[in-house]
Formats: C-alpha cells, sequence, structure tokens
C-alpha cells in the first residue's frame, strides 16, 4: 500500500501472520513491512501506521544515508567527527607539538601546518591512543568475569572487523571504535574476550556473552546502523 502523512508517501508492504500484534519492520535496504494479525482491518493498520510514522521516517532516512555511505570530510574548522559516540566539531591551530584534544565538547587539534593530510593523521593519532586506552581499561572491568587473561592488545586497522582473538588470547581491536559509544566499545571487548574460552561463535559462546552483556544485541545494532559513519 502507499501511505501519505502530511504530503509525503511511501511505499509499506503489509503482511498477514500467525500473531498476536502488529509490528512495524524494516529491511537492510529501508524497506518498510507492517506484520498484522490474520483478520486485522486496513484502519487498524494505518492507525499504527499513524502512530509510528515520525520513528519509521526517522529510521528510513537513517538507512538512506547509511547505504549512500560516508561523506567525504573536509578538514576544516566546525567539520564534524564522531568520539565516544557523538558527534563533536574541529577546531584548528597552528602548533609545532602536534596533538589532538577533546575540550569543551570539540576537538581541539594543533598541527604544525594546516592542512587536510596532517589533520587527518593528527585525528587518526589520537583515535589509535584513545582507543587503546579504552580497550584496556574495559579490559581491566571485566576481567573478574574470566580465569585467563589476554597475553596482548594491539590497535590495529581494520577494514573488516572490530576486534579479533587468537588461539594465543592475542586481542587486537578496530582504532575506530574509539567513535563509538563507552558501551559498545565495552561489548566488542567482551565478545573478545570470551573468544579466549570459546574460539568459535557456538551457543556456548554466545551464552557466555549475555551473561556478562545480556543486553549486548543493542551494542551489536549501533554497530550495524552507525559504522558507515565512523570515519576519518
Amino acid at each position: 500500500m502507499i501511505y501519505t502523512h502530511l504530503a509525503e508517501s511511501i511505499y509499506i508492504e503489509i503482511k498477514y501472520k500467525n500473531r498476536t500484534s502488529i509490528a512495524i519492520k524494516m529491511d537492510g535496504y529501508g524497506v518498510v513491512e507492517v506484520h498484522a494479525p490474520k483478520g486485522t482491518s486496513d484502519e487498524k493498520v494505518r492507525q499504527v501506521i499513524e502512530e509510528q510514522w515520525d520513528a519509521i521516517q526517522g529510521k528510513r532516512r537513517e538507512m538512506e544515508s547509511r547505504l549512500r555511505g560516508p561523506e567525504e570530510k573536509i578538514y576544516e574548522y566546525g567539520e564534524n567527527f564522531l568520539y565516544l559516540g557523538n558527534s563533536h566539531p574541529i577546531q584548528i591551530f597552528e602548533d609545532m607539538h602536534e596533538r589532538v584534544e577533546f575540550m569543551e565538547e570539540k576537538l581541539h587539534i594543533y598541527v604544525g601546518h594546516c592542512d587536510g593530510e596532517k589533520i587527518k593523521q593528527a585525528l587518526k593519532r589520537f583515535y589509535y591512543q584513545q582507543c587503546k586506552a579504552l580497550v584496556e581499561k574495559s579490559i581491566a572491568v571485566y576481567q573478574s568475569n574470566f580465569q585467563m587473561k589476554p597475553r596482548s592488545i594491539q590497535i590495529t586497522d581494520s577494514k573488516t572487523t572490530w576486534g579479533t582473538c587468537d588461539s594465543n588470547r592475542k586481542l587486537t581491536f578496530n582504532w575506530r571504535l574509539a567513535m563509538a559509544p563507552r558501551e559498545v566499545i565495552d561489548y566488542v571487548v567482551v565478545h573478545e574476550m570470551c573468544h579466549m574460552v570459546h574460539l568459535n561463535h557456538d551457543r556456548s559462546f554466545w551464552r557466555l556473552v549475555g551473561k556478562i552483556m545480556p543486553d549486548y544485541k543493542k551494542k551489536e545494532n549501533w554497530l550495524y546502523l552507525s559504522s558507515w559513519r565512523m570515519t576519518v
């Protein structure tokens, strides 16, 4: 069906199933589906869509942005970058002691010469350093759940994983995690620490993850929806 609200129309697929309530779902391409009990009236379906309209449109816009991929960054005053789950503008200063400091909800970038590549590299160094500190802190917090400890911790530039754990208990983490909320970093740390006990993703592994962090799926979902934004 085509549903129109305030002159804005979207296609919504209605599916009638053996269920007791109406649920609104969205696939990975932003297609909206309404799953309704068999025999539900069109009026009732429209009522639920109306109630959830703002949420539906918000998710669709987020999905469309995600599918477009990250916009090319501009390394100038006011451009926003993620840090600990929130977007913060950058301020750029000339200083031979190159560094990045998080102050007053801004990322203050100090570089010897204000060109894009130098600013980008300064940001990456900052994220590497922050990721290492955050991961180490998280490991210390959750270590009491494990009898064994990681043998080494390394921060890497991976294009495919957020973290890994090998048979020697060597843990690696993606520097981009510094852009995620602290609780999401905690989840990735717990996930990899659980691999010290179970190397694969069998039921025992997920039971252990769920025992330590019952709402881990919420953190997984944040990464799924937001990973496209985690870039410099």
